[in-house]
């Protein structure tokens, strides 16, 4: 079967030669696929629809494959990230210590829930499944420093401290 041509990158942005060169020396397999949304989100921030259908074209894939490996994949981000980013962890021991009150607070507060920025591209909050620090449960990160062992008073200070939030 001959090779289909190969679609040009989007647009002219320097950043696609990163993401091409990747494609490049995996030969344009299928199965380099998350190597490349990797490449492709280190370089970009974010993953958009452009992008998932260039690297969809060029390695030969289904879209729907590719938009189906991104959403399964909680490293991966449809959207741009916020300045900040807040990871609340849910795993057992800080479940059991109350981090799902924290999370319920930040949608109240600030009508974000995770996966979500808030509009001024400030704070993306993450919601992770264990971040291996059980020891220090309820365990938040943020901007991927662990802050552990405080009671949700002192996690909320915290997070309306880091954000500015006076009030």
């Amino acid at each position: 079967m001959p090779a289909l041509p190969s679609p040009p990158p989007p647009t002219d942005d320097t950043r696609w030669q990163l993401v091409d060169r990747v494609m490049q020396r995996l030969d344009y397999q299928p199965s380099a696929l998350i190597e490349t949304l990797h490449a492709a989100q280190d370089a970009f921030g974010f993953l958009d629809k452009t992008t998932l259908g260039y690297i969809a074209a060029r390695l030969h894939l289904p879209p729907a494959k590719v938009f189906g490996v991104v959403t399964f994949y909680n490293h991966f981000t449809l959207q741009p990230k916020g300045e900040h980013t807040l990871a609340v962890c849910t795993g057992t021991a800080c479940h059991l210590k109350g981090k799902d009150r924290v999370l319920s607070w930040m949608k109240e507060r600030y009508h974000l829930v995770p996966g979500e920025t808030t509009a001024d591209n400030k704070l993306s909050l993450v919601e992770v499944r264990c971040v291996g620090a059980c020891a220090l449960a309820p365990v938040m990160l943020t901007d991927n420093t662990p802050i552990g062992k405080k009671t949700f008073e002192e996690a909320t200070t915290i997070i309306k401290e880091w954000l500015g939030d006076e009030s």
